[in-house]
């Protein structure tokens, strides 16, 4: 497998930014004219990392260069710092990453790397803080992805946020979501936002619309489990089938995530093939 860590200016971020991509390695006995100017495109998985996270997380953390290796497979991995996926505007000179992430990053990686553009060909899966900046992104364009994989997250029904709520993601007065609230313009225009998953969900599901999609939650994450089954009933009551993978014994933790994404990779129908090179 060939790890490419890339530094560029960004418009959308207003900085230098840094992504890691994992390619396609050339395998033993094939000439390199032959595989490097063969023109062929491939599926390309976006990974999201978490909370105080970075673009070496997944490949620091988890076997996933063994796991793309086998299913020749490109990975993008950005950085997002502790943004939610979310643009906001007012820090330091804007630093608006759910807009870099669809007007800026896929475009140019489709343009500088051999990537497929073609729906079908793109797959997005994130944990946690990534996990929920993954199905943010995968709901609001379901036009660009097959399948989405949501790691330790969860949609929740904004109708029952409210101050003292056990959960901090469902707590206004919790420093962190009110800051959110606060960069979406107040209550109101956070719940008619993009960051509205659950509200977008009920409205795509009967459509057709939707990327197919996996939800996974470790039995003993004690943050999330409870707002995960709830989900879970909910995509029952309104028809909405998904793929559900939840283990006892796991936590908020990369064991699971290691898990997960080959899972992931299952659920997404990308097929391994011989391995790789041989020793």
């Amino acid at each position: 497998m060939s790890l490419l860590t890339f530094n560029f200016e960004s418009e959308y971020l207003n900085n230098n930014h840094e992504i890691s991509i994992i390619l396609p390695d050339k395998k033993r006995g094939v000439e390199p004219k032959e595989f490097y100017r063969s023109g062929k495109k491939y599926k390309v998985l976006w990974l999201l990392h978490g909370t105080f996270g970075d673009h070496t997380d997944w490949i620091r953390k988890t076997n996933i260069e063994l796991y793309a290796c086998e299913r020749d497979l490109v990975v993008v991995m950005p950085s997002a710092l502790n943004s939610n996926y979310s643009n906001w505007p007012k820090a330091m000179m804007g630093f608006n990453m759910y807009d870099y992430f669809i007007k800026e990053l896929m475009p140019l990686v489709y343009g500088w790397f051999p990537v497929s553009d073609k729906r079908e060909d793109n797959f997005i899966a994130g944990l946690s803080m990534g996990g929920r900046g993954t199905i943010k992104l995968a709901v609001n364009f379901p036009e660009l992805f097959a399948a989405a994989g949501v790691f330790s997250a969860a949609p929740v029904p904004f109708d029952e946020i409210r101050p003292g709520h056990p959960c901090p993601i469902m707590d206004p007065t919790h420093p962190r979501m009110a800051q959110i609230i606060e960069n979406a313009g107040g209550f109101e225009a956070y719940k008619a936002s993009e960051e509205n998953v659950w509200a977008i969900i009920d409205k795509l599901a009967p459509t057709g619309r939707l990327p197919r999609l996996m939800f996974a939650c470790g039995h003993e994450d004690h943050l999330l489990y409870d707002r995960y089954k709830i989900f879970k009933e909910h995509c029952k009551e309104i028809g909405l089938e998904a793929k559900w993978f939840d283990l006892p014994g796991y936590k908020h933790e990369w064991r699971f995530w290691d898990l997960c994404i080959q899972e992931a990779l299952d659920f997404f129908g990308l097929e391994k093939n011989d391995g790789g090179n041989p020793f």
